[in-house]
């Protein structure tokens, strides 16, 4: 424990950060990457002892973990992503968490064409996963940080006024 940290002025790990997308994630187009970075920034600011510890706005970042593109036969796409870091105060915080979404399979329209069509069912492909900027997804925080409050300083002491001197005028004289 760090000299001048109270046990109690820590951000303990497992605690609940709400962060929202700063940019769109989506399948569609075949371009998203496992791997890829993306940015989002911390919604709702997080407390410690009724002190602002993580700000809203702090930015975040997160990683994609598993792309799956829509395909033939009504296969639907899919994205999973896990929730790396917090930025704040020029330190770097780890945060857990992952989310993911998924597009709406075309099962139903594949089992319909190939009923009538055979060959229809080849070509109907499910939608791709999307997750729209400023989505709203749920991080924790994955290490315990100790926090260093600094002092409010003391409030300054006015002394009572001091008796002053009569401030005394010379009168002007005019040499006659």
């Amino acid at each position: 424990m760090q000299v001048g940290v109270a046990p109690d002025n820590m951000l303990r790990t497992g605690t609940e950060i709400q962060l929202k997308l700063s940019e769109p994630l989506s399948t569609k187009g075949k371009a998203l990457r496992v791997g890829y970075h993306f940015q989002m920034e911390v919604a709702e600011a997080v407390s410690v002892n009724n002190q602002i510890v993580i700000p809203a706005g702090s930015p975040a970042t997160g990683e994609v973990t598993e792309v799956r593109n829509k395909g033939m036969w009504g296969k639907s796409g899919h994205l999973t992503a896990s929730i790396l870091y917090v930025r704040v105060n020029g330190r770097q915080i780890r945060l857990s968490g992952t989310f993911d979404d998924k597009g709406v399979t075309g099962t139903a329209g594949v089992v319909a064409a190939i009923a009538f069509v055979p060959v229809v069912g080849f070509f109907t492909t499910g939608t791709s996963a999307s997750v729209a900027s400023g989505a709203q997804v749920k991080g924790f925080i994955a290490e315990d940080v100790p926090l260093a409050f600094a002092q409010a300083p003391a409030p300054m002491v006015v002394p009572a006024a001091l008796p002053t001197a009569p401030i005394i005028k010379a009168a002007a004289t005019t040499g006659k």
